[in-house]
């Protein structure tokens, strides 16, 4: 007997060992099969990051954090935002904010990410259940980057809002800080003259992240300088004026951050000259079908600007959802994008007195997109912008913080079926007693809500809103507050905190020796 029927002689006898073995202790088929399903579990760590406030020394920056009560998270936890250091255009260490030195003295603020010592914590989270605010003056507040983990880390949620009296960009500037990630979509920059738009860059890790910026106008993709290979720094936060990017002076403009290595928060600073300013957060993902929730009913102007990053042109119904149904802006049925090509189309004072939110579908063959709009209140002098980019759905709960008892506005949308939600608004940062309410959103409308507000409410609140049954609900918040005769004003989308995980069921399974 040669040694190649030996070896497979004995390869059989081992192989029948390990099948006897398996078919012995195999579980019994019978049985329902429920490895396949999976348990919700609450996220046990998040980021987020929170760009430089202002450069104005008149800025009054409040931030505000919370987290949901979770089910599930245990005792343990904490959550805390930390200074970051800001770029200069010319490469060199910004001051932190803080204590008046470089980046690098506060910690992980060189380039290579080996500060001293890290920086103190700006801001620390007390309880779930309950916001924490805390203020800052002038244009030295730095941008902060944050972490949560244990009870804090299931959605927690922490929004800057930023009050400047005079000047490019006055007004009321609102941004919910952003979960780091790898790509963007920005539709709503400009580069026209009377703009100053800055995409901030930050990034939260300890080593550098490598970035790059293209731009999208009208006729395509824009010649950019340097927009390519952008090095950010570990800790930091790196804002890009985007005119310097290109020699093109454009109203519409889209813009694309892309992250070759690490990841990075990123968001738009858009501030005008005449119409006050805003922060302009990332649209959804590209989708053949979008939904930008939330338009004041008191907007004097509403501006459409989407764009499709394909290879094949979009074409979309343009429907408003309002308090009755979905109309049919006149003259703006249709918006036709050619691939490549940021398309805006102004929609004028099209809410008459009724809030509203757009409905983006595909009229035909479904292609995918990213969309956002501009909106302005006010007439004359007295004029502010703000931006509403295309958001998720709520899904299982979302929330909003840095609520006030008289300004605030919670607008819901029902776009394709309707839904039943349930909003709570926490205790206040100051004291107060949460309170609960329900609504139910027919479908195809709008329903600016009488949202819940404390008992007893000192301070500021969040609100949280659950989905119930029923379809998809889209939210978005407003905040008011009148300033020398300016319609002060900013808007947050209400997406999916994502604050749960599914995590599938495994169970002890030998069967896979027969394999």
């Amino acid at each position: 007997m040669n040694r190649t029927t030996l070896s497979l002689i004995a390869g059989a006898t081992a192989l029948a060992a390990v099948t006897g073995f398996a078919a012995v202790t195999s579980p019994d088929t019978s049985a329902p099969d429920t490895t396949a399903t999976a348990a919700e579990l609450p996220v046990e760590r998040t980021s987020l990051t929170c760009p430089t406030p202002s450069v104005s020394d008149l800025a009054e920056t409040t931030y505000t954090s919370f987290t949901p009560v979770t089910k599930g998270t245990g005792n343990d936890g904490k959550a805390e935002l930390r200074p970051a250091v800001t770029e200069s255009t010319d490469g060199e260490d910004a001051k932190d904010g803080k204590d008046g030195k470089t980046g690098k003295a506060s910690g992980k603020g060189d380039k290579d990410g080996k500060g001293e010592k890290e920086a103190k914590a700006f801001l620390t989270a007390k309880e779930p259940g309950k916001p924490l605010a805390e203020d800052v003056s002038g244009s030295d507040s730095p941008a902060l980057v944050g972490t949560a983990d244990g009870k804090f880390a299931p959605g927690w949620t922490v929004q800057q809002t930023t009050e400047v009296a005079a000047g490019t960009g006055r007004g009321l500037l609102g941004a919910a800080c952003t979960a780091p990630d790898t790509d963007f979509w920005f539709p709503g920059a400009s580069t026209a003259a009377d703009r100053t738009d800055y995409v901030h860059l930050v990034n939260p890790d300890d080593s550098a992240a490598v970035v790059d910026i293209e731009l999208y106008g009208r006729d395509g993709a824009l010649e950019t300088t340097t927009g390519e290979g952008i090095t950010v720094a570990p800790h930091s936060d790196d804002p890009v004026l985007l005119s310097t990017l290109t020699t093109e002076k454009l109203d519409n403009v889209t813009v694309h951050v892309s992250v070759r290595s690490g990841r990075v928060g990123a968001s738009v600073q858009a501030l005008d000259d005449k119409l006050g300013g805003d922060w302009l957060g990332a649209s959804v993902d590209p989708a053949g079908s979008l939904v930008i929730p939330g338009i004041p009913k008191d907007a004097t102007a509403v501006r459409l600007i989407a764009f499709a990053p394909g290879d094949a042109d979009a074409d979309l119904k343009v429907r408003l959802a309002s308090p009755t149904g979905q109309i049919t802006p006149a003259g703006n049925e249709t918006l036709h994008l050619k691939a490549g090509m940021t398309g805006a189309v102004d929609l004028g004072d099209v809410m008459r007195g009724e809030p509203g939110s757009l409905v983006l579908t595909p009229t035909g063959r479904s292609v995918p997109v990213v969309a956002a709009v501009r909106v302005v209140r006010g007439k004359g002098a007295g004029q502010e912008t703000a931006f509403i980019p295309a958001t998720r759905p709520v899904g299982t709960r979302a929330t909003v913080v840095d609520n006030r008892a008289k300004g605030t506005t919670l607008s819901l949308t029902a776009p394709f079926g309707a839904a039943e939600v349930k909003v709570t608004a926490s205790a206040g940062s100051e004291g107060g007693t949460p309170a609960t309410k329900s609504f139910t959103i027919k479908a195809g409308t709008t329903q600016q809500v009488e949202a819940p507000v404390p008992s007893g409410l000192k301070g500021t609140y969040a609100l949280t809103v659950e989905s119930v049954s029923g379809g998809e609900v889209h939210g978005a918040r407003t905040i008011t507050d009148a300033q020398d005769g300016v319609s002060a004003f900013t808007v947050q989308t209400l997406p999916d905190d994502r604050g749960t995980v599914a995590v599938p069921k495994a169970d002890q399974d030998l069967s896979v020796l027969q394999q």
